[in-house]
């Protein structure tokens, strides 16, 4: 990834201007976001290896969707087992 392009990434995350990708697996049951990336066409081209490393996982299903949102942590979210 070009270092140059860290600040504007970061600029764009901070204003909801930023392209991720909300990946939602079940079995295992969770949330992964990809980015933050500022052109839509940059996650497209991105997103393939991410969701091949998930598959490698053997979740029961996956589906993704790119947003144009701001994002902080966590990346990755998964229901609260502490009940």
């Amino acid at each position: 990834m070009n270092p140059l392009l860290w600040p504007s990434r970061g600029i764009a995350n901070g204003l909801g201007l930023a392209w991720w990708a909300r990946v939602e697996t079940r079995s295992p049951d969770a949330v992964y976001w990809f980015g933050p990336f500022v052109r839509r066409q940059t996650l497209e081209r991105a997103l393939p290896a991410f969701l091949d490393d998930l598959r490698a996982e053997s979740p029961a299903s996956l589906e993704h969707q790119c947003l144009r949102t701001g994002r902080s942590e966590p990346f990755t979210e998964t229901p609260d087992l502490a009940d």
